[in-house]
């Protein structure tokens, strides 16, 4: 496992080595080291901003040969538009490097946990800081493009169609969904829902002790409908102080909602 030393200078030594490429703009920083690690356990998150959108491929090319020199255990790269990569770097000590490389024109907020580290134009502040008051602007800053209530509603559906049948895997599989839908509403409601959030120990204490009384002891076809009965109360519960999403009659004929614990 790697030191907060070890990490604070391979994250320098990051940051010198893209000052010195001509086509990087500018670094940003994302996620809990804006304002301290959270733990050992924390990785870096870097936004590599190019002037223009021919030179991404020409940067992420340049990562790769400077993170091979550190014999990663994985370096994998993924692609999520034309001119947007991101790099996945886990070296030896555990230590995780997570850098998207796109132009300057590109940058985008997506949280209020960012720093501008390096900038040679002052350009990339000035984009950073339009992109955050369009965050701040936005009723509902963490989108999710998902329904969560009709989702959960028709996880329910077919987990009771299942295991009806003794499919207890895709049983398992539908009540593992309705926790993740639950677990979204419940991180709106205290307005945590970051982009690519984790910190799922931060959330409230009596919901995280239902939620986590929602698995089931055995895997019968009694405890597994135990367990979705739980995670019905607890999703209404979480529902009825939800400001975005409510559940209308028809799903509620669907859930069979009578009572809301």
């Amino acid at each position: 496992m790697y030191t907060p030393k070890d990490r604070d200078f391979l994250f320098q030594r990051t940051i010198d080595n893209l000052n010195e490429l001509p086509m990087v703009e500018g670094v940003v920083q994302l996620g809990s080291g804006v304002t301290g690690y959270k733990d050992e356990y924390s990785d870096i998150d870097l936004m590599i901003a190019t002037y223009t959108e021919d030179e991404v491929i020409a940067v992420k090319n340049e990562l790769q040969k400077f993170f091979s020199g550190y014999h990663p255990v994985i370096l994998k790269e993924k692609q999520f538009s034309k001119n947007i990569y991101l790099l996945i770097v886990i070296l030896e000590n555990s230590l995780e490097f997570n850098i998207s490389i796109l132009s300057r024109s590109s940058l985008s907020v997506r949280s209020p946990l960012w720093k501008v580290v390096s900038d040679k134009t002052g350009l990339v502040s000035e984009k950073m800081k339009k992109e955050y008051l369009v965050f701040s602007s936005k009723p509902m800053k963490y989108a999710t493009f998902e329904d969560p209530v009709f989702e959960f509603v028709y996880c329910y559906i077919r987990f009771d169609k299942e295991l009806k049948r003794d499919n207890f895997v895709y049983a398992l599989k539908m009540l593992e969904s309705m926790r993740d839908y639950t677990l979204l509403v419940q991180t709106m409601n205290e307005d945590k829902k970051l982009h690519q959030f984790k910190a799922y120990d931060t959330l409230d204490r009596v919901f995280l002790e239902r939620y986590l009384s929602t698995y089931p002891r055995e895997i019968t076809n009694n405890h597994l409908i135990e367990s979705a009965s739980l995670l019905k109360e607890l999703f209404m519960h979480t529902l009825m102080k939800s400001s975005i999403y409510t559940m209308d009659d028809s799903l509620k004929e669907l859930l069979n909602v009578k009572n809301v614990v």
